[in-house]
């Protein structure tokens, strides 16, 4: 959605990954099928800046992909803090697992392997950040979910709500983009949240439950 020269010059200006992530990313590449879902160094970087300012104790990621992003967040922990990343496709779980074992932070990340929904609902944490970048059509059920295990002042941070602008320019909208034109809708509604919307990659939206 933003020019290309652009997306070059915000590359250029932004912090490099360190070596660990650019492995991560160039595998990710060469390896897989549908390496855009990877988040990537601009996006990565701005997860980790999240996670150093708040120093959660407690972080929730739904949808590891190949941990890219659990790596980012990571750096932001409290020395005895901890990450939990759940991943429905149990065929990219050797791939995660062999780069959350490279980092010093591997002794805080446990992945687990299944359906988030039933996952989230047996965790006892109470979280300080939440990423959200998993199926877009439980995007709403996840919010629900997480938003109950959320401390005060706590953040979840949702990935692609602009679901690459078709939440605004779509007149037959797939299922996708009527998932995320409901989430976005209520996530503005509701009360106990207050949120701003980034047009960073494909859309962020950060929430802060109050």
């Amino acid at each position: 959605m933003i020019d290309q020269e652009i997306e070059k010059y915000l590359d250029k200006i932004t912090t490099n990954e360190d070596e660990l992530l650019y492995e991560l990313n160039r595998e990710t590449n060469l390896h897989t099928t549908l390496p855009r879902m990877l988040s990537g160094k601009i996006q990565g970087k701005f997860l980790e800046f999240i996670s150093m300012m708040k120093k959660p104790e407690y972080i929730l990621e739904i949808g590891t992909f190949t941990g890219y992003s659990a790596l980012c967040l990571a750096k932001g922990l409290k020395p005895d803090g901890k990450l939990i990343t759940i991943e429905s496709n149990e065929e990219l779980e050797e791939f995660i697992q062999k780069y959350i074992s490279k980092s010093d932070n591997s002794d805080k990340i446990e992945l687990i392997i299944g359906d988030a929904l039933k996952v989230i609902k047996d965790i006892n944490y109470n979280f300080d950040l939440v990423f959200i970048d998993a199926d877009k059509v439980e995007y709403l059920e996840y919010y629900k979910l997480v938003k109950q295990k959320l401390n005060p002042e706590g953040i979840i941070v949702v990935d692609n709500v602009l679901w690459s602008g078709k939440v605004v320019n779509s007149s037959k909208p797939d299922k996708e983009t009527k998932a995320l034109r409901e989430f976005n809708e209520f996530v503005m509604h509701d009360e106990e949240v207050e949120q701003v919307m980034l047009s960073i990659r494909d859309g962020l939206l950060l929430i802060q439950k109050l």
